[in-house]
């Protein structure tokens, strides 16, 4: 982002630690041992991971009771968009729109075989384009290598849902914006930097100019050109970088998981060490936003 200063990791790590929702919404690390199974895409938009959350309860100010979700495997770019009801027609518009009008056409699709994905109208519209129209098993959710991800989108969702939780809906473009730029640790890199080849510029670096905005004011437009035809000669390699981290990931996923819930988190409180924050004991402290059902399969 152009900021630096000598004890910047430590002061996030403590920032993190302190902050009530990072605390209450993140994993309980508990899972049972178990083989994952990740997805590795070749290059960017060539296979896209789609889901469906819900039903929400409350639904949205506007009746949105659930949320249509799709995102790269290679780059981790997601798109979410806001629905009433869940149909094939919206699945087929959400793609037309979102993805093949702005990244082309996708080689694999790979859902969890819902009953949206599962008709003929949809394998139709697959097989016009030449899309692998691939599912996941319905019972084993993580054959789907972007399952986990999709839950940490959720989560994320719920830290932006005011009070009323009513209004969740129009917290998706904000939280679009945090998730496409922060580091995804399988690739090292922001979605939006394998994207577009650069990062985004954040609204606090122009209350605060960053290097990099500095610098940008005082090139000319020549300097600017050269300048941008750099980041995007390295984008190649910032890309062959990132698939190169993804595909250490799976390999390192093929182990069983090993990991276990905190034995020094007492039952019945959060990681910050007090009761449950919001009311709910932890299950529904869990569901996203007030109440959410678990992604839907069939």
């Amino acid at each position: 982002m152009g900021y630096y200063w000598p004890t910047m990791m430590a002061d996030a790590i403590d920032y993190a630690r302190k902050c009530k929702a990072c605390q209450v919404h993140a994993d309980f690390i508990h899972q049972p041992s178990e083989f994952l199974h990740p997805t590795v895409a070749s290059w960017p938009f060539e296979a896209w991971g789609m889901d469906i959350v819900g039903p929400i309860t409350p639904p949205s100010s506007r009746g949105h009771r659930f949320i249509l979700a799709i995102t790269d495997y290679f780059s981790k770019r997601a798109e979410v968009v806001p629905l009433a009801e869940v149909k094939t027609s919206n699945v087929i518009s959400f793609l037309k729109h979102h993805v093949i009008y702005r990244f082309g056409l996708p080689r694999r699709i790979i859902h969890d075989n819902g009953p949206q994905f599962a008709s003929h109208a949809f394998y139709r519209f697959c097989d016009k384009h030449r899309i692998q129209n691939i599912a996941s098993t319905p019972y084993n959710p993580a054959a789907n290598g972007l399952a986990e991800a999709f839950n940490k989108i959720i989560k994320l969702l719920k830290k932006f849902v005011s009070s009323n939780k009513r209004d969740w809906n129009e917290k998706l473009g904000e939280y679009l914006w945090a998730y496409r730029t922060t580091v995804r640790t399988a690739t090292g890199n922001t979605p939006f930097s394998l994207v577009y080849g650069s990062e985004a510029v954040l609204p606090l670096e122009t209350q605060i100019p960053s290097l990099r905005v500095a610098l940008t004011y005082q090139l000319t437009t020549d300097d600017n050109y050269r300048r941008r035809l750099q980041e995007l000669e390295a984008l190649d390699e910032k890309r062959l970088l990132a698939q190169q981290g993804s595909s250490y990931t799976k390999h390192a996923s093929l182990e069983p998981s090993t990991r276990r819930s905190n034995q020094n988190i007492p039952g019945g409180r959060s990681r910050s060490g007090s009761p449950e924050a919001d009311g709910h004991d932890s299950q529904d402290r869990r569901q996203i936003p007030a109440k959410v059902g678990r992604p839907i399969y069939h």
